[in-house]
């Protein structure tokens, strides 16, 4: 597998599809590695005609973790941030975002196409809104603004719950595997079916690549830290979609909706039966339409 080295860090990426065909760079949400991108969803946009890379988030997969940084105490964190008073972490959205710019630097893509996932579409926004010429189109999907209005910032209590809860010390594949069954069933889409027997390989993939709580937690603290990015965001001028699930229950709709709201143009879709993942029934039509809105920014 490829790395990516800058800011003192390494990132592992993978890249798919032809090298020359446009490119769209997919970044992925908490704690989650790349492998946590549906083969469907990626063969999908690949099939579209597009370069696809991804890549693990720092403290995250098989990328450079920050072990003596600590562990953020997150009860504390939250409570902060709800008060609009100022969070500390080891690093914040915008740190992730300039490790966005050294995977891009790494894949020699100049300009490419950038789709984010829940706390990767935050750095996907933050980003478009700070480095303008590196972006073609942003897609923000089941993400937020960082608007610390109850009803925006936070998810129903259950949802909130199974995101913090965590696995046991030093899990197996099994464990972490289980443990990946037990959130997603809570934040996953309640209007579509999923069985357990068709999430265990992919999670199982998930786990292998490596999950690991400690950098959850510091992932958790720089988006608390990062605050309220609507004044940025209505500075972002690449050509927008913003996903949500109608039944969201980590990130409520009102999050898509003030995101769309606060980027010029932006255009908002909303998916019914939709939760915090991507069920099987919608992967690949989810590709297709971020491929279209791809080709309508004119790439």
């Amino acid at each position: 597998m490829p790395v990516a080295e800058g800011n003192g860090l390494r990132f592992d990426y993978e890249s798919f599809g032809a090298q020359d065909a446009p490119a769209i760079l997919l970044i992925q949400g908490l704690g989650m590695p790349a492998a946590m991108w549906p083969d469907v969803f990626v063969a999908t946009l690949v099939a579209e005609g597009y370069r696809v890379v991804t890549f693990d988030n720092r403290d995250c997969g098989g990328s450079s973790r920050l072990v003596d940084a600590g562990v953020p105490n997150i009860a504390r964190s939250m409570t902060r941030a709800l008060l609009r008073r100022p969070v500390a972490a080891p690093y914040n959205l915008d740190d992730m975002a300039e490790d966005t710019r050294v995977v891009l630097d790494a894949a020699g893509i100049e300009r490419a196409h950038v789709v984010g996932v829940s706390m990767g579409g935050m750095i996907a926004q933050v980003f478009a809104a700070t480095r303008p010429q590196r972006v073609r189109t942003l897609t923000s999907i089941m993400s937020t603004t960082g608007n610390p209005r109850p009803g925006i910032a936070l998810g129903k209590a259950r949802a909130l719950r199974a995101l913090l809860k965590r696995p046991p010390g030093n899990p197996t594949i099994e464990q972490a595997v289980d443990h990946l069954l037990f959130v997603f069933g809570v934040i996953g889409s309640p209007g579509f079916e999923q069985h357990a027997a068709q999430l265990r390989p992919h999670f199982e993939r998930v786990a292998r690549r490596g999950l690991y709580p400690a950098g959850t937690s510091r992932q958790l603290a720089a988006i608390l830290a990062s605050g309220d990015r609507r004044e940025m965001l209505q500075g972002i001028t690449a050509p927008t979609l913003v996903i949500h699930g109608a039944d969201d229950p980590l990130v409520r709709i009102a999050g898509g909706r003030d995101t769309a709201a606060n980027i010029h143009g932006a255009r908002l879709k909303i998916i019914p039966g939709m939760g915090h993942d991507f069920p099987p029934a919608l992967m690949a039509g989810i590709a297709v339409m971020i491929a279209e809105h791809c080709r309508s920014g004119h790439g």
